[in-house]
């Protein structure tokens, strides 16, 4: 998982730059809207660290790489092309960007997968965006 700077400065920035559906945290995410609306969450599955510099013990340079997802959630039997559309634009928000102390590269195309939740009312369409962010340790 990334570390927490990353993962603020990078839901910070969809927050503050996409307003075409709701933007939900993690924990807000297991309890989709009541009134079934596609939403966006963020996931960061992968990270490592790397350590880029030697010989300055506390103040070595640290690159942190990994790929976080933009993961659109979407009630089956409603059509995809307008989330999809959304997801594209998602994308492009960090398709080769440096902010806040990270550098973003090339997002993948969505992908679309199978219906989610137990009760499978949803779909998801999801992109990868990976990324690196230098730290001092």
């Amino acid at each position: 998982m990334a570390r927490q700077t990353v993962i603020d400065a990078v839901t910070a920035r969809l927050k503050a730059n996409f307003t075409l559906c709701a933007v939900l945290d993690q924990d807000e995410a297991a309890q989709p809207p009541a009134d079934g609306a596609t939403f966006l969450t963020l996931q960061f599955p992968v990270a490592i660290e790397q350590q880029i510099s030697i010989g300055a013990p506390g103040n070595n340079v640290w690159r942190e790489s990994g790929a976080f997802r933009l993961v659109m959630s979407v009630r089956i039997g409603d059509p995809i092309s307008l989330p999809n559309t959304w997801l594209d634009q998602a994308r492009a928000l960090f398709r080769g960007k440096q902010f806040a102390g990270v550098t973003t590269f090339a997002p993948s195309p969505g992908v679309q997968g199978d219906a989610q939740f137990s009760s499978g009312t949803r779909v998801e369409l999801s992109s990868a965006v990976p990324y690196q962010s230098d730290f001092f340790a």
